[in-house]
This record gives C-alpha cells, structure tokens and sequence, in this order.
C-alpha cells in the first residue's frame, strides 16, 4: 500500500518546507492579548511601559482587572469566585480559534474528513458549542454521504451522531443486491479531552482525546451474507493533535482499535478475524490564513474479509467564509471498495458551527 501513500508523504514535505520560511514569527495574524498566560507563541512587538501615556496606561489597567475577573462571579457574598478551569453555565462565551474546530469526520466526530483529531465539535471553549454537517463523496463506482451533528460543553466532552449512507448504483446490480442498494449506518460517537490544549500551553504538549463511537449497520442480513460476523461494533480511539500557531502547522496522529469493514457498512469482523485490530491515522494541514487550510490525512484499515480493503488519503482544502460557515474540499482516494478498484474522487462538506 506504500505506493499509494507517496502523494501524502509529498504534501507533508511541501508543508514543512513552507513552514520554515515562517518559523520565526507567528504566520497568522491572531490577536494573542487574550490567549491567557499559557500561549507560548513569541509576541512580535515589545511592550514598552515608559513609553505608553498615563491615560492609556490607566485603560489598559481596567481592561486587565475586567478580563481576569469575566469568567467570576460577580456577588462576592456568595462565597469565593469560582476557578477559571472549572467552567459554569454561568460563565461567558469564549470562542475558539477559527479552523481549530476542525471538520466534521464521515463518522460524525470533530476532526479531519477520514481521521480521527483530539478536538471537539463547536466554537466554544467553555459554554455550549455544536455543529451540523452534509457530507459527500463522489467516486467512479459508489456515492457516499453522511449528515450528523454534534455537541460539546466547556471544550470537554462531545457528543456526536452521523447517519452514513453507502449507494451502489450500477455495482448493486453486479453483486446481486439490485441496482442502486444503499447500505446505511448509525453511528454515535462520544470524545473526552483527556489533557493538553490544541493552541495554548505547551508548544510540545498536544490535545489528547479519548473517543468511542458505536456504530450500527441498517443491514443487517446483507453484511453477515457478504461474511461479515456482526452488524454492529464499537470503534475505541486515543488521539493527539496540535497547532504550531508561530509556524501555521497542525499536526495529529491517532490509534483506533475496530474491527469495521469498510468503517462498518460492510459489517465488522468476519469468521477468520473476529478480534479488534489496531489501526493508525494521521494528519498535517498548513494554515494559509485565518480562513484557509490544507493538507493531507491517512488512515489504514483492516481486511477482515479478504476482499482486499485498502488503506485511505486524503488531500484537503478547507475555507471559512465566515465565523460559523466552514467548507471543505478534498481528493479522497479509498482504493478498493467491495473488490472495485481505484475509488478515488471528491470528498465535500459543508459545515455550520456555533
């Protein structure tokens, strides 16, 4: 499968040499005075106290005590203020950096298109946050589209669901299921942040997420006759992601044991592999601005039932035209799909979050 890895390998060289050019300042231009005493990113501008007027000093003493008090309570009678990282449905919105809630995954969870990231659905960092998603893929021999949504509280935890749905068009006919047979799915998924923070805090410390996602096939009698063993099956997941903010690099990997065909629509497991396998996914994206993405993902997967299921890649642009609306395009190459060759074509979403 190395061979069909190389175009992923190419991109990942383009993005690293692109990103030394930048390395010495940040190459987004963030506005950093409210990413807290965590950020590690070097600050481009030396503040010059002496230099400031009086009167601006003043104000900006005010802005300081209203920042770090926002999050508070404001009735001291009622007790000491509460800790900034134990998060309220009585504090205000803070709002994530844009992009950095990702996209939403084939399987419904926050992250890259085919792979898994350690970040969470919406824009919030700690109110409510959510999302909702339409996914497409357009390949030579099958359509696949996916909708779900998802939700998260004060960037912890997240809960998702995605209905999957797998049309065969002309090759429905040939595998004996009638022409245009469409295998659906139900996959809910829930993400707990484990540690670490996808932007602040320890440029060596990554977001590390721990996911699980069930997944149900809609058809159940077709994929045990394909040979699947069951039709139903629970995917365990241990991800890390971080964005490099002064070199505009976003790097993640991720471990997933499963034992889905073809991530379930054709059932999971078989009679010769019936156990968990552990597979692997990766991603590098390189941010052209605050609105722009790309980059590339890969993931293997297993062939439980010998029909030569092939590993995954992807390469990716994604553009934010506003705060809420994110869309993705990609050139998604899947291999081999039920014995069909070279399924390689568009992978497109639109995504609105909150």
């Amino acid at each position: 499968m190395m061979h069909r890895l190389f175009p992923s390998a190419s991109a990942i060289a383009v993005f690293l040499c692109a990103s030394v050019a930048h390395a010495s300042e940040p190459r987004i231009a963030y506005d950093t005075s409210s990413f807290g005493d965590g950020f590690d990113a070097p600050s481009p501008t030396a503040f010059d106290a002496a230099a400031t007027p009086p009167e601006t000093m003043a104000e900006l003493g005010s802005s300081n005590d209203t920042r770090a008090t926002q999050f508070a309570y404001s009735d001291e009678s009622a007790g000491p203020t509460q800790p900034l990282d134990m998060p309220s449905f009585t504090d205000g919105y803070s709002r994530k950096l844009l992009l950095t809630n990702g996209i939403a995954s084939l399987e419904g969870a926050s992250g890259g298109g085919i792979a898994n990231w350690a970040i969470l659905a919406g824009m919030q960092e700690r109110g409510l946050g959510g999302g909702v998603h339409a996914t497409a893929v357009l390949l030579p021999d099958f359509d696949w589209q996916s909708f779900g949504a998802g939700v998260s509280y004060a960037n912890r935890i997240e809960l998702s669901y995605a209905r999957q749905r797998f049309d065969t068009r002309d090759v429905g006919a040939a595998l004996g299921l009638g022409q245009g047979f469409t295998f659906d799915q139900d996959v809910f998924g829930a993400k707990l942040r484990l540690f670490g923070d996808v932007v602040y805090g320890n440029p060596l410390l990554p977001q590390v997420s721990l996911s699980v996602q069930h997944k149900r096939n809609r058809d159940g009698d077709i994929v045990r006759a394909v040979g699947a063993l069951y039709d139903s099956g629970t995917d365990i997941s241990l991800s890390a992601t971080k964005l490099l903010l002064a070199q505009s690099i976003l790097l993640g990997g991720a471990v997933r044991l499963t034992k889905a065909n073809q991530t379930g629509l054709l059932g999971f497991g078989s009679a010769s592999n019936p156990d968990y396998s552990l597979q692997f996914e990766g991603s590098l994206a390189y941010q052209l601005s605050r609105r722009a993405v790309v980059g590339a993902e890969v993931r293997t997967k297993p062939d439980n039932l010998g029909l030569g299921e092939d590993d995954w890649m992807d390469l990716f642009a994604a553009y934010a035209p506003s705060d809420f609306l994110t869309l993705t395009a990609a050139y998604a190459d899947l291999g081999s799909i039920a014995t069909f060759e070279d399924q390689r074509g568009a992978f497109l979403q639109a995504q609105l979050a909150f």
